[in-house]
């Protein structure tokens, strides 16, 4: 069974996805999220992933399902699973890349996250939780040309916004006029753009989940430029 034609009948964007719950943590396409991982059952889901190449989706957390068990020290943490959640119905998701394990079994990883997901149908919660997901796109745009320059508009506004604010960090303000005089940046389409800019800037993690479930590059730029404006 493979990870992107899970069982009969399932589509080309329909796949199986391990849950990496995180609360407060938001990814998304185009970014790399480093991991460690020690508890046990997600030690077992990662082995997983790294055997199949099934991908994993490092998420935000609507609430507990149930809490962990306390432990005193790192060797009783190695052992045991702690709390349980329950995902946002959005995720990104990508495949995994192990680094490195320590002796006692951790695992540190990056997760490369290619593209966003609809949580679909459970398919196991135990040990660990993998739904049936379908890939999420953004709606086609109505005026692809205007829209188009609006987005030019918009990239070039938030960087000089950037910029500016920070104007008191130098090594902020070295990143930002690089992104300002990158070719590739330049270059990025305003989907990429509008993801992979939280490679590098934060929000609260209850707003970069809206804005990673808006359907429009354009609804997101200027969701950002407004946020930006306010700090």
């Amino acid at each position: 069974m493979t990870a992107d034609h899970a069982t009969s009948g399932v589509t080309d964007t329909t796949t199986d996805i391990c849950i990496f719950p995180i609360p407060g943590c938001v990814t998304f396409p185009g970014t790399v999220f480093p991991l460690h991982v020690f508890e046990p059952r997600y030690r077992t889901m990662i082995q997983h992933c790294l055997d199949t190449g099934m991908k994993v989706a490092i998420c935000h957390t609507e609430k507990m399902i149930s809490p962990g068990k306390p432990t005193d020290n790192l060797k009783d943490a190695l052992n045991s699973n702690q709390a349980t959640y329950r995902p946002y119905p959005v995720v990104s998701a990508g495949r995994c890349e192990l680094v490195e394990t320590s002796d006692d079994g951790r695992m540190y990883l990056n997760v490369h996250i290619e593209q966003r997901y609809h949580l679909g149908e459970a398919v196991q919660l135990l040990p660990y939780q993998i739904y049936r997901c379908e890939v999420f796109p953004d709606r086609e745009a109505e005026n692809r040309n205007e829209e188009d320059a609006d987005n030019a508009l918009l990239k070039d506004k938030i960087l000089h916004r950037l910029y500016a604010l920070g104007q008191g960090d130098e090594d902020v303000k070295r990143s930002i006029q690089y992104l300002m005089e990158s070719p590739e940046w330049q270059a990025k389409s305003a989907q990429a753009f509008s993801f992979e800019l939280f490679g590098m800037i934060a929000f609260d993690a209850d707003i970069l989940q809206e804005i990673l479930e808006m359907d429009s590059a354009n609804e997101r730029l200027n969701y950002i430029l407004v946020l930006l404006n306010d700090t």
